[in-house]
């Protein structure tokens, strides 16, 4: 009994140190942005501003558009989403019901290409969208995104479809229904918090993107917040702290809020997935 509830208390200060671990850097960036250049100067930091001042927030937003690139980055990564999610639900409904030498193929091929870095494939791409027109445009970078998050959205899917009950499917078919009704009215209200995860994984990987949007955006006017953030970087590499911190901040917002309102479907559509990946 004993050892049991020294094996919980451990596994519950596990916990507690992970979550600080993850939380230090949001809370220290929150306590930056409202600091004075004076405490920021400090040699003696402290957790919580003594004279809590807004000056770094209106200090970003005169210097930098922030409003321009956040709608930039929240166009590109909602088109990016709802694109991805969209083809990758047929396409993870073949891979998962037909296990074919090919599907199996494919998922291995899925998984590999997780491990391409940027620099690998960001050539390739600048060719291709300079022969369709699409440099600085975010047409182009909304193709990049889709083709970068289509692989991890297809291995996600590819288990919540599994988690679907192939019998529904059998008796959607005995009722007459053809492939592409059963998946439009059967599996694929079943798959939503699947669906919901996937395409919050895909929309916060768009939002914080920074290296495609850094080589194939060269218009002010185009860039995404990612990229306007590192302005506040000055050419010496000397940053303005209390604004970035503010600017950065605000950027971390929409991600957060998006997964509190969603976050029961992610935790239900991550689960699914797991048990049949």
């Amino acid at each position: 009994m004993r050892t049991s509830t020294t094996g919980r208390v451990g596994q519950y200060a596990a916990l507690l140190a992970y979550l600080v671990f993850l939380a230090f850097p949001f809370l220290w960036l929150l306590s930056t942005a409202f600091k004075s250049p004076r405490e920021l100067g400090s040699l003696h930091p402290t957790w919580i501003p003594r004279d809590p001042t807004l000056d770094n927030f209106r200090q970003a937003f005169d210097e930098q558009p922030l409003l321009r690139a956040a709608g930039n980055s929240l166009l590109a990564a909602l088109a990016a989403a709802v694109i991805a999610v969209l083809i990758a639900t047929p396409l993870a409904y073949v891979m998962a019901r037909r296990r074919t030498r090919l599907a199996r193929a494919a998922t291995g091929w899925v998984v590999v290409s997780q491990a391409f870095p940027l620099v690998l494939v960001i050539i390739p791409l600048f060719l291709v969208l300079k022969e369709l027109r699409l440099i600085n445009s975010l047409v182009g970078l909304v193709m990049v995104y889709v083709v970068w998050a289509l692989p991890f959205a297809l291995w996600m899917l590819v288990g919540y479809v599994r988690a679907v009950p192939t019998e529904l499917e059998e008796a959607a078919a005995v009722d007459g229904a053809g492939r592409l009704r059963t998946l439009v009215s059967v599996t694929a209200p079943l798959l939503a918090p699947g669906l919901v995860a996937t395409g919050l994984f895909a929309f916060i990987t768009a939002w914080n993107e920074f290296f495609f949007a850094l080589v194939l955006l060269k218009t002010p006017e185009k860039q995404t917040l990612p990229v306007v953030l590192t302005h506040f970087i000055g050419a010496e590499g000397v940053a303005d702290l209390g604004p970035l911190a503010a600017a950065a901040f605000l950027a971390t917002l929409p991600s957060l809020i998006i997964f509190a309102i969603i976050q029961r479907r992610i935790t239900g559509g991550m689960l699914a997935g797991a048990v049949k990946s």
